[in-house]
């Protein structure tokens, strides 16, 4: 039974709307907890386009189950992340124009950036995970740098436009999960997972963690947040 992350960047983003105080992500993190998530997850972008620093120091001390900071390896957010010292560092890749994470980093040609980050994170004293495509060629990179912890990207079986599509995306995630696994990766996922695909890739075996996060802030707005946390508490069970 993989444990759930909740993603928490849109509450941030509809305060950005305004620029105001509300809605508060660190609350949204408080309600996240009492509904059953096992951790909180937040992507702090270059642009700030969501989530800002006083949310990341907010977290990081009010929080009682773990902060997973999303980031990319730029040397300003690795500072960042060394200074908070939040339990896990996500390494995504970012483009400013992009509305959301797009694909895995290419860890195959960016070794030597991606670790130089990891070595400043783990010194700090932070859990790395690098946040992937389900390519073997990847997979294999990230072991050969270092990488104790991968995040499958799931968004080609989330977004999917029909039934082929979808199952051999599917087969490419659980292949992956299964030879990640054999050299010895702990292996969580997620991104475009809601309450109507999330069953399926909660029962490949050998998956830690799902993090997920725009489909449950979506639900909170018709059902509230602590009732969309428990629903797809429920279901990744």
């Amino acid at each position: 039974m993989p444990e759930l992350g909740v993603n928490i960047d849109h509450v941030a983003t509809l305060r950005q709307a305004r620029r105001g105080l509300v809605p508060d992500p660190v609350y949204a993190a408080y309600l996240c907890e009492k509904a059953g998530a096992d951790s909180i997850v937040a992507h702090l972008r270059e642009d700030r386009r969501h989530i800002q620093d006083r949310d990341i120091l907010l977290l990081r001390e009010k929080i009682k189950t773990r902060l997973n900071l999303e980031m990319s390896i730029a040397p300003s957010i690795v500072r960042i992340a060394c200074k908070v010292k939040p339990y896990q560092a996500t390494l995504v890749p970012e483009r400013r124009k992009e509305l959301t994470t797009e694909g895995g980093l290419d860890v195959a040609a960016n070794s030597a950036r991606i670790s130089a980050a990891i070595r400043k994170l783990e010194k700090a004293g932070i859990l790395v995970s690098l946040f992937i495509d389900p390519d073997k060629k990847q997979i294999d990179a990230s072991k050969k740098i270092g990488a104790g912890i991968i995040e499958l990207h799931t968004g080609r079986y989330s977004e999917a436009k029909n039934n082929e599509q979808k199952e051999r995306s599917f087969n490419e995630i659980k292949k992956s999960v299964n030879y990640a696994r054999s050299i010895g990766l702990s292996v969580n996922a997620g991104h475009g997972l809601d309450y109507s695909n999330v069953r399926r890739i909660a029962g490949i075996p050998g998956i830690a963690e799902l993090n997920i996060g725009y489909s449950i802030i979506c639900k909170a707005i018709y059902v509230g947040l602590f009732k969309a946390v428990d629903e797809m508490r429920e279901l990744t069970r």
